[in-house]
């Protein structure tokens, strides 16, 4: 698709040649044979096509029974108590909010309550002052102040 570039040679790099390295062999560890606990007896076999195969019988590992697995997973179930938590929660919530809101509404009307019965005392106070002892009567005379003296 592109056109050769002909005109340059190709450029010479130095190449360096990794040769692998052999490990040095592990010791060999001896080889210790172990006798079973008992002998397992001989059987033979015989095939369908008539040969008879005879050999140690080997009982094999066998891996626990899965389990069966229950119809909702653990994940699922703990989401759905979860959820049924919240919205009994929820109803408490609502029940303190408005307990909340109830009891702040009483102390307003109890501290209006205390300014109107403080405000109405003082008002009794102020207006009731001359009615106890009669009229004031005020005595109005010429003053005379002499030398920083006071004549009446």
């Amino acid at each position: 698709m592109f056109p050769e570039n002909t005109g340059h040679r190709p450029v010479q790099q130095a190449v360096t040649i990794h040769q692998p390295v052999p490990l040095a062999p592990l010791p060999a560890a001896p080889f210790v044979p172990v006798q079973p606990g008992t002998v397992p007896a001989v059987t033979s076999v015989v095939l369908p096509d008539g040969r008879v195969v005879t050999g140690y019988a080997v009982d094999h590992n066998r891996p626990e029974p899965v389990a069966t697995k229950p119809l909702v997973s653990r994940t699922a179930v703990n989401i759905a108590l979860g959820g049924i938590g919240f919205g009994a929660v929820c109803g408490g919530l609502v029940l303190l909010t408005t307990f909340i809101a109830a009891l702040a509404a009483l102390v307003q009307q109890l501290i209006i309550l205390a300014a109107v019965i403080f405000g109405g005392w003082i008002a009794v106070q102020v207006l009731t002052t001359g009615r106890d002892h009669g009229p004031t009567t005020v005595n109005i005379r010429k003053a005379v102040i002499k030398r920083n003296h006071f004549h009446g």
